[in-house]
């Protein structure tokens, strides 16, 4: 059997996107001294890298990228990040994946979080799937899509354009 792609958004939606999550990240952290946009590798790290970008383009509040390591097979291993937790500490943190599938890595990104006080703690997606296992949900997403479970939905950022397929 053959897959089939769908592509369910192209590289100038993905851009408007990444935009309009930037502007709602602002509009919700206007008040904070800094922010800390925290991306789940691969695709989310990829993601929240864009974030950020269009962040410090709009706003002169301070950003840190933060790098987060999640075993998505098995994300009760240990997570790392690449700030310390005193960088993050009492701070106002936006974890940031591609696709929000069955919810487990986006949960469990959430408790890694959580161990540590912080002011403030939002999620965002490009697509979420709503298949969720887990009761999390997206704070800002690029766009919801029902499908089904057999379908997978593949995000692809690369030099020559980003883009989203539905298999």
């Amino acid at each position: 059997m053959t897959t089939v792609e769908n592509k369910i958004l192209s590289h100038e939606e993905i851009e408007h996107k990444v935009k309009r999550i930037a502007y709602q990240i602002y509009e919700t952290f206007v008040d904070e001294d800094e922010i800390i946009i925290a991306g789940i590798v691969s695709g989310g790290l990829t993601l929240a890298e864009k974030i950020a970008g269009v962040f410090s383009e709009i706003s002169d509040i301070p950003v840190s990228l933060c790098e987060v390591r999640i075993d998505k097979k098995t994300p009760t291993n240990p997570i790392s990040t690449s700030l310390s937790e005193e960088v993050y500490r009492d701070k106002a943190v936006v974890l940031v994946d591609d696709v929000l599938n069955s919810g487990s890595t986006l949960i469990y990104g959430i408790k890694h979080f959580l161990n540590v006080p912080l002011k403030k703690l939002k999620t965002a997606v490009l697509v979420d799937r709503n298949h969720k296992r887990y009761p999390v949900k997206a704070d800002f997403k690029g766009i919801s899509l029902s499908t089904s479970l057999q379908e997978h939905v593949n995000v692809e950022f690369s030099d020559s354009g980003n883009v989203a397929y539905l298999r």
